[in-house]
């Protein structure tokens, strides 16, 4: 009995040992799942934070670019409306030299022009001035009507002529000396008193203005 009795004791013993150990086991695995647990939690929060860091990073750098972008577009505008004021005062530059390119051509062809038309006409007045010194002889020496009339006739159409090129004889007597339009060929005392000096008393050659124009000087004879 005794020995049955130390034998259950031992078995006691024994047993009591084991669920020690187990218990020890128990909470050494325990701590260590919460140890571990505990760790994933932290490292579940670090990722979380480091992944709203980067998220944050992100959200930076992109407005950063945002702006960077803005700005670059607004200097390229800056630069565009610049080039094209530029462009803008260059045409108007342009346009305005070529304006004064045709008024000075224009007046450049004008003055050509009035050079060949009077160069021209010049040439033909001799003629004029033939004709009126034949119809002058003709009355002087009394031949024959018809001649007469029709020499007239052709100074008629000359003169007509010389109008429509706005062309005017400059022969009138009694009128003060234009070095401007007269040649003083001459000058001696007028047989009137009255007459002031430099006063044109015959008029040996017409002259001849084209509009403002003096073609040709009129010769003539002027007063002391």
């Amino acid at each position: 009995m005794k020995a049955n009795s130390s034998e259950q004791a031992g078995n006691s013993a024994d047993m009591n040992e084991n669920s020690d150990h187990l218990n020890e086991s128990g909470n050494s695995a325990g701590s260590r799942g919460a140890s571990s647990e505990s760790g994933d939690q932290s490292k579940t929060q670090e990722q979380e934070l480091n992944s709203g860091n980067k998220k944050d990073d992100e959200a930076a750098s992109s407005d950063q670019a945002g702006q960077q972008a803005a700005d670059e577009k607004d200097e390229k505008i800056a630069q565009l409306e610049e080039e094209l004021q530029k462009t803008r005062d260059s045409m108007l530059r342009k346009a305005a030299e070529f304006e004064n390119l045709k008024r000075r051509t224009q007046k450049e062809k004008e003055h050509i022009y009035d050079e060949a038309r009077a160069a021209s006409i010049s040439k033909f007045l001799s003629i004029r001035e033939d004709l009126k010194r034949s119809i002058e002889l003709s009355r002087e020496k009394n031949v024959d009507k018809g001649f007469h009339d029709g020499l007239k006739m052709l100074l008629n159409n000359f003169d007509r002529i010389l109008e429509e090129y706005n062309v005017e004889p400059v022969e009138e007597t009694g009128v003060p000396f234009d070095v401007d339009k007269h040649d003083a060929m001459l000058t001696q005392p007028a047989e009137d008193d009255s007459v002031e000096s430099n006063t044109v008393l015959q008029v040996l050659e017409p002259g001849y203005m084209m509009g403002d124009r003096v073609i040709k000087h009129a010769k003539v004879i002027v007063s002391q």
